[in-house]
């Protein structure tokens, strides 16, 4: 029988297959920041995913066999409740010099985040001011007021960072400091973000779901669903190249230059269904369009941030939200 051609089963490229360790993964800010030229805005936001929608946009892309016409696309809707800075952290080589952290907690967080009475917002900020020379980096903590949605109550915190100089990066953050910062005040309209997530799980599967390997002849020993050799007699070990069963899903995945089509306070347009999204409820607070799919079931925490790598056929798209069908 000749030898059958095809692809190995499994890319390699995402490697070990094992469940994420956080619901809302972290994202490398120097690397995005690099490639941002203009400065004094954060560089992420944190949403959660409420489902998916057809809608009516008007296509208006620079040479698109479409322009001009209207046109049907699928989109993600993401709410976006507004974020607070919950403390200040300067960076030196890769260590917290110095860090300021909010005393008037939320009544959510007080039974998350321990302060000692010694620790006083306002002189540390000054002193992170004094030290301002020293660092090299400064970055945010914030979290969700997601208390204002029908979600949880128990707000999502991540480490964010800046765009800009230092100094530029520092105005910014006192410029924030006490405020709820909506998705308004981070990303545009029309522009491509990042989505970090983490998949949907599905737990404990063989190696046909895992790796897409094709199933064996019915006459075959030892199983149909299953690979028909673990590797050669030596080295006398089972390599990890060759597919087995094991965890399927709850990975963290990057998806590359999502589309924004719309974004929006939903007490201004309204974009619910009239019995609310499935298994999410309604939207009480900003709300996310973006173009296509986004991993992760409904309510789960997304981190969007900028793009780390533009592409240009995507970032020429234009379209005019219409309406929902």
């Amino acid at each position: 029988m000749p030898k059958i051609h095809k692809p190995r089963a499994g890319s390699l490229q995402f490697w070990p297959r094992k469940r994420a360790d956080k619901v809302l993964p972290s994202a490398n800010f120097r690397a995005i920041s690099e490639r941002i030229s203009e400065g004094g805005h954060l560089l992420g936001f944190i949403g959660y995913k409420a489902g998916m929608q057809s809608i009516l946009v008007e296509d208006s892309t620079e040479h698109s066999m479409t322009k001009g016409k209207k046109i049907v696309l699928p989109v993600t809707i993401i709410e976006c409740p507004p974020m607070k800075i919950l403390s200040v952290r300067l960076y030196k080589n890769g260590k917290v010099l110095t860090e300021a952290i909010k005393d008037n907690l939320d009544k959510e967080l007080k039974g998350k985040i321990k302060i000692s009475k010694k620790q006083n917002f306002k002189n540390n900020f000054e002193e992170i001011e004094k030290k301002l020379g020293e660092a090299d980096d400064i970055r945010v903590i914030v979290y969700s007021v997601v208390k204002k949605t029908g979600i949880k109550k128990t707000p999502d915190i991540i480490e964010l960072g800046l765009s800009g100089s230092l100094q530029e990066k520092f105005e910014t953050v006192k410029k924030l400091l006490n405020k709820e910062i909506t998705i308004a005040d981070v990303f545009k309209q029309g522009q491509l973000i990042d989505i970090h997530g983490v998949t949907k799980g599905h737990g404990f599967t063989g190696p046909v779901k895992r790796y897409g390997i094709g199933l064996r002849s019915h006459k075959a020993e030892k199983g149909v669903r299953r690979p028909g050799s673990l590797g050669p007699w030596h080295p006398a070990r089972v390599t990890y190249l060759a597919p087995l069963a094991g965890q399927y899903g709850y990975f963290t995945r990057v998806q590359y230059n999502n589309k924004i089509i719309e974004f929006g306070d939903i007490g201004q347009k309204n974009i619910n269904p009239p019995s609310g999204f499935t298994n999410f409820g309604l939207i009480r607070t900003n709300y996310l369009l973006l173009k296509g799919s986004v991993q992760g079931p409904v309510k789960r925490p997304l981190l969007l941030t900028y793009p780390l790598r533009e592409t240009k056929k995507t970032k020429k798209q234009n379209f005019r939200y219409l309406k929902t069908i």
